[in-house]
Order: structure tokens, then sequence, then C-alpha cells
């Protein structure tokens, strides 16, 4: 152990007697480390970000939504003109509550099916108001969303059914209506309907993405039953004059009082008709999910009068298939960095090729002093491995720093996993072994007597 001590002395003294050269020969190393380990940062915050994407979408989810301007198609009709006068004379049934009665009833591949009803109401509190959206949903839907309540209870199933005045709200809501006190058991206005809070939703960020695919904000969210929506405030498949006012809100009499509402889904002839502004249908396994998707399609279309007024989409597929997308990015990247590792390699060997050839009179002082093969190769794969390692270090260092750069520059989620660290220096530290043993094998096999001639 004392004569390797000694050897490796020798090397590291060699190291930094050349410190220019020797730094020279880690940076390809340096960068190398660096770029695989802030690749694989950027790789493992978009697998992360899809991941919560999926998990907010819910797991196994078909979400159907009414189409806006539906293009109105009749299979049966050969006459355009006749197809279109028979289309404005038809009556054309929007999303209802029914669908979603009868997917849950006839499709045994089917686990639960969340139907939601959603209005941008104001509300307010005490002389407070606020902007809200006020979904009519039932109690799968929490589950089907994996929500949780940070305080108080769910709807129970006699809320559910009877229609009564409870609602849920979002964190957003509990903090702008009930800022100084405790909003369980509280009233607040949402409309013109007073309704009593039983529960504090767990607040997440959405983001555009999740929003296209039917994924609400529920921080700023007042959830109540879905009866209570229909019971209360308006069942769209019951009302037959309507008065459409800036923006596509609604003007609705009920029960001598006038409720203003908005909605963003439009119906036939400019009307929105959707007793439903969605449904989520939860399906048993990811492998029933297209299957399902279709043959939903082939029952609303039936029951839509075979118009397709109404949009099916799979968000868990989209999602993986850009998760798919982006993982080959990054497998690119990764390989680009690789690259950098081997050319660090490659450089490592030629600077310690060209070290032997300089050192030859050393080399053979060393051997007629006692010193073997095996010391010479110990020695010189020494140095190759210290600058390797020491290459690594740094450029681990260098990787993370670039991590977080591009995580405050770009807004990008980047995520530093201790095994990309230990792959990447692992990887610095084979680099120095592999390509500095064929300059320390050379450096070993010199003559000498030749090599002490040798000016």
């Amino acid at each position: 152990m004392e004569r390797y001590l000694q050897i490796l002395s020798v090397s590291l003294e060699a190291v930094f007697l050349n410190k220019s050269r020797s730094i020279l020969t880690a940076l390809g190393i340096i960068f190398g480390v660096a770029a695989v380990i802030a690749m694989m940062a950027v790789g493992n915050g978009a697998r992360q970000e899809i991941l919560k994407q999926i998990k907010m979408v819910g797991v196994n989810n078909i979400v159907i939504l009414p189409v806006k301007n539906a293009d109105n198609r009749d299979d049966n009709r050969e006459n355009d003109k006749e197809q279109e006068k028979s289309t404005q004379k038809k009556f054309v049934p929007g999303l209802s509550l029914k669908d979603a009665e009868n997917i849950q009833k006839i499709i045994p591949t089917v686990e639960r099916v969340s139907p939601e009803i959603v209005y941008n109401i104001q509300a307010s509190r005490s002389g407070k108001k606020m902007a809200a959206k006020l979904s009519g949903v039932s109690p799968a839907f929490f589950r089907v969303f994996n929500l949780s309540v940070k305080k108080g209870i769910f709807f129970t199933a006699r809320q559910a059914v009877k229609g009564k005045p409870v609602c849920i709200i979002g964190p957003e809501v509990a903090a702008k209506l009930f800022p100084d006190e405790d909003p369980l058991g509280k009233q607040l206005k949402a409309g013109n309907i007073w309704l009593q809070v039983i529960g504090i939703v767990e607040g997440q960020q959405v983001n555009k993405k999740a929003e296209n695919m039917g994924i609400s904000d529920y921080n700023h969210s007042i959830f109540t039953p879905l009866k209570t929506i229909l019971l209360r405030y308006k069942d769209r498949s019951l009302i037959n004059q309507t008065s459409l006012i800036g923006g596509g809100g609604q003007i609705v009499v009920m029960g001598g009082s006038v409720t203003v509402f908005s909605s963003g889904n439009g119906g036939v002839n400019g009307q929105n008709n959707n007793q439903l502004d969605k449904i989520v249908v939860q399906v048993k396994k990811s492998s029933q999910l297209v299957p399902t998707a279709q043959i939903i399609k082939k029952m609303l279309l039936r029951r839509h009068q075979h118009i397709e007024n109404f949009e099916i989409k799979i968000p868990e597929l989209l999602l993986k298939q850009e998760q798919k997308t982006k993982d080959i990015f990054n497998i690119v990247l990764g390989a680009i960095a690789g690259i950098s590792l081997l050319v660090g390699g490659i450089g490592i060997m030629n600077i310690m090729l060209a070290s032997v050839m300089e050192r030859i009179r050393e080399i053979g002082v060393r051997r007629t002093t006692g010193a073997t093969q095996k010391d010479i190769v110990f020695q010189f794969l020494a140095e190759s491995t210290f600058i390797s390692i020491s290459g690594g270090i740094i450029g681990v260092l260098l990787g993370v720093i670039m991590a977080k750069v591009i995580m405050l520059t770009t807004g990008i989620l980047t995520i530093v996993s201790f095994w990309s660290i230990l792959l990447s220096f692992g990887v610095a530290a084979a680099v120095g072994i592999v390509f500095g043993y064929l300059p320390a094998r050379k450096a070993a096999l010199q003559d000498p007597v030749e090599s002490l001639r040798h000016d």
C-alpha cells in the first residue's frame, strides 16, 4: 500500500506541475458532465410536469365537451339543401344528464361518470365581491380528479340528491370572501342564491394546456351539487326562450328574479341547449380508453340525431404522447452531451500520449531504479483518472448551476436527481480509466535502456 501511495503522490505532482495542460485536458470532461446533468434535469422536470398534469386530469379519463357551432351532418341525406333544411327543423339535443346516466348504465368498462355544469358568476359575502366559477358536480367528481378537502367535508348523498344549497369553495374564494373568519358553516351569495360552505378544496395551479383539456381552475371555484344547479339556478334543457346579451351571456327570469349567466358553450342557432358543460368518464383500465371512447361516440351520435355537436378528448393519451416526444428529444440531447464526454476522453488520451513521449527519460529512470511495468501503468493511469474525476466534480457543480439558470431564465422546470449526478460522475471516472489505459500501457512497454538514451 505504501508503494502505491508513493506512486500516487508522483502522479499528482506531475499533474500540478502542468496545471494549464491538465485544466485544458479536463475541459472536455467538465462540459460533457455539465451538459449531461443539465439535459437530464430538463428531462426530469418535463416528466414531472406530465405526471402532474395526468394527476390533474385524472387517471383513465375521457372528457366529453359540447362543440360551439357544431358541424351539422346527416349521413342519410344525399341532397345538401334538403339536409340543411331538415337540420334546421328538427330539434338537436345537447349534452345532457341522460347522456351521462346512459354511459354509466350501458358501458361495462366505465368506472365512474362525472357530469358538470359551469357558470361564471359573481360571489359575495358581507360587502366583499369577486368573480368566480360556479360548478355543479356530482360526488364522483372529487374522486375522478383526485381532489381532497383540506377543511370540512364533501357533499353527502342526501345533499346531492335533494339539491341542497351547500357548497365547497376553492382557497382563493375562502381568502377573499372570508379573510378574517372560518368559512365552514357560513353562507355566501353565488349569483342570486345563498349557499352554505361545508368544505374548502385543496388548490392547485392549472395552466392553459390543462384548461384546453377541460380542467378548471379550482382555486377560484365554488362547487355545489349538480341538482342544486338544475333546481335552484337554471336547467338549460327546460328553458324555451332566452335572450342573448354581449359575450354570449343569457338573461333568465325565474321565480320573479332576473339572473345573468355567462357561458362559453354554444348550441344550435347560437343558443346553448346543452344541459351539461362537460362529462368526464373514468374507465377501469388504460387499455380500454380508446375502445370506450369509440363506443361513447356512437352512443352520443344516436342520441343527438347523428349530429356531432360534441367533442371527445382523452387527456392521458395526449399527455403520454407528449411525454414520448419529449423523451425522444431528451435522448437526442443526452446523446449530444455524451459525445462531449467521448471527445473529452479522446482529449485525455491524446494529451497523455504526448506526455508519455515527453517523459520517456523519466520512465527510463524509474524503471532502472526498481519500478515495474505495473508501477508505470498505475502512475499514468492515476494521472488520467485524477484529471477526469476532477473534471467530473467541477462538471457536476456546473451542471447543477446550469439547471438552475435554465429554470430561472426560461421558466422550464428542471429537477437534478441523485442518479443523474452519480451516472455522469461514474462515466467521467470510467472515461479517465478507459482512455488513460492506452497511454499508460505504452509508457510501461518502453525499453528502460532506450529510454535513458532518449534526449
